[in-house]
């Protein structure tokens, strides 16, 4: 077991104390705010004229004016339409300041935010909303009529109007004149966010997730990435997800830093941002990286950025050094985390680009223990491949409605990763299990083949994934973007990788394509790219 004691020590470790959640022991930190709500609040009473966030209109809220518009919208949401707390209300909004709103209001008011992706379809997001039981509906206008008269549900929905115009919920700035205004009522140990792993399919489970598993998050890359209200940075991909919730929004207004808000994602836009604003931090998934790399050369330098945070998926070290060469003053952080973390998990402590352990996803983040183990659950030695398994204070207690076998009686979750941990303590992810391909009894870890097709010159982006075999069982096929201006010959790339790995890891089919499939949140679709070999 890895253990994060082992490399953060310093006074600001010692803030750390044991406290009883729900049943649970856990080690947070002394003095964290309950909520996000109240950590707003704090940020206000720092910060007050200083801007927080920028809209995608350029339009500008200082920490003063956007406390102001949480509370008026937690009354109006209490007051008028009778959220009260532990009520399930369903966010589904664009990236704006409306979303920032009604999430901190929510927070506010001790009531539990469903984060639904505003790219799904009608039915899908119908789905979501009964499996989190929500009551409410706070929504665009493009998505209002889909609440109404749905089957086997009643929906309240409090809509938001006229965005691009102004602010969305002005229209309700009346409903709230005359009552008293509100404290705030959301508890460490309540529950505060639900958010949906594996799409609407059958396997799909709630994360529910504590204000206690946010905020110990929030502190936690505070102190582990040097983060400070001198910082900047973009919210420009789906703002509904646990990065731009918790470790871009959350983080963001508790540090008394500066967002800007991007309605969607446009790399060049994002760049520009970037140089104009002076931003200091991108945290993103690696297709994001990958695209803002395809404009670096209408960006040579941008000097004020210093840090990359690179969750989601895997980034291959050739892509890590070629960043590096373009931005060398930035310090990429690789992370592995989760929704059921609240976004935390593992961090590269320093820049991954200059380490030895390129590759890795680094070391735990306090307070987190790193496992691995065999198909019994057995703990394997260093260097041994083995699922990773979590637990401490960011890992969720369970998943909303329901026991799951992903988390042991004793509290460890298991991730359906694999992976393993050096000597040093680095983790390192080499695979989804159910990503592992077995060739006739050979096992063929996809990334590795992934990071080799890489190391390629032209090639910019790469995915590997298993097919049915009727001889084999199972064989690797691979999907592979180039440089524009970038040729290869059919079987060119196969032959290069002779010299490379064994010959039964080499895809036996190559696709090359303008663009990989990828999910809503910016992953790499296996499944889709599977389809594309196997209709």
């Amino acid at each position: 077991m890895v253990t994060w004691k082992n490399y953060w020590r310093g006074n600001e470790w010692e803030e750390l104390k044991k406290i009883k959640i729900g049943g649970r022991e856990v080690e947070t930190f002394k003095n964290m705010p309950p909520n996000l709500y109240d950590a707003l609040a704090e940020s206000v009473s720092r910060f007050p004229e200083k801007i927080a966030l920028t809209d995608p209109w350029e339009r500008r809220y200082s920490y003063k004016d956007f406390l102001k518009k949480v509370d008026d919208f937690a009354l109006s949401l209490s007051c008028v339409y009778g959220i009260k707390k532990g009520d399930h209300a369903a966010l589904m909004l664009y990236n704006g300041i409306e979303f920032c709103v009604a999430f901190l209001a929510l927070c506010k008011l001790g009531a539990v935010t469903v984060s639904l992706p505003s790219k799904y379809k009608k039915q899908e997001v119908l789905s979501l909303c009964m499996k989190a039981e929500a009551s409410y509906i706070i929504c665009d206008e493009d998505f209002y009529e889909w609440f109404e008269n749905a089957e086997e549900y009643s929906f309240v929905r409090i809509k938001a109007e006229n965005a691009e115009k102004g602010y969305g919920f002005a229209y309700l700035a009346r409903s709230t004149k005359g009552y008293a205004p509100l404290v705030s009522r959301g508890a460490l140990e309540d529950p505060v966010l639900i958010m949906f792993t594996s799409g609407t399919t059958s396997q799909s489970k709630g994360v529910l997730l504590k204000n206690y598993n946010v905020m110990h998050s929030v502190v936690t890359y505070e102190k582990t990435l040097k983060l400070t209200s001198e910082d900047r940075s973009v919210i420009a991909t789906p703002i509904y997800h646990i990065t731009g919730m918790i470790t871009l929004l959350g983080e963001f207004l508790y540090i008394g830093a500066s967002l800007y808000l991007h309605r969607k994602f446009e790399p060049e836009k994002v760049l520009q941002c970037a140089l104009e604003n002076k931003l200091t931090f991108i945290h993103a998934s690696p297709t994001v990286f990958c695209m803002l790399m395809d404009k670096k050369d209408m960006f040579p330098s941008i000097p004020s950025l210093n840090s990359f945070a690179c969750g989601s998926s895997n980034m291959s070290p050739e892509n890590i050094r070629r960043i590096y060469e373009w931005l060398p003053q930035v310090k990429f952080h690789t992370i592995y985390g989760l929704t059921e973390t609240a976004g935390a998990g593992t961090v590269f402590p320093g820049g991954a680009a200059e380490s030895r352990y390129i590759g890795a996803s680094g070391i735990p983040m306090p307070n987190l223990e790193v496992r691995i183990a065999d198909d019994t659950g057995k703990e394997v030695p260093s260097g041994i491949v083995g699922e990773v398994m979590l637990k401490g204070t960011f890992v969720l207690e369970e998943y909303y409605h329901g026991v799951s076998s992903a988390i042991t009686e004793d509290g460890w979750l298991k991730t359906g990763d694999l992976g393993y941990c050096n000597r040093d303590g680095y983790l390192y992810i080499v695979d989804r299990k159910k990503d592992m391909i077995n060739r006739g009894g050979e096992k063929i870890c996809s990334f590795d083949v992934e990071n080799e097709i890489m190391q390629l010159n032209g090639i910019l982006e790469a995915a590997v994934v298993g097919v049915p075999d009727e001889k084999y069982g199972e064989i690797p096929v691979a999907v592979i973007r180039f440089a524009p201006g970038v040729e290869w010959k059919e079987g060119a790339v196969q032959k290069e990788l002779e010299h490379r790995i064994a010959k039964y890891k080499i895809p036996c089919r190559i696709l090359p394509l303008s663009d990989i499939p990828k999910t809503a949140n910016g992953k790499i679709d296996k499944n889709a790219i599977r389809h594309l070999f196997v209709p």
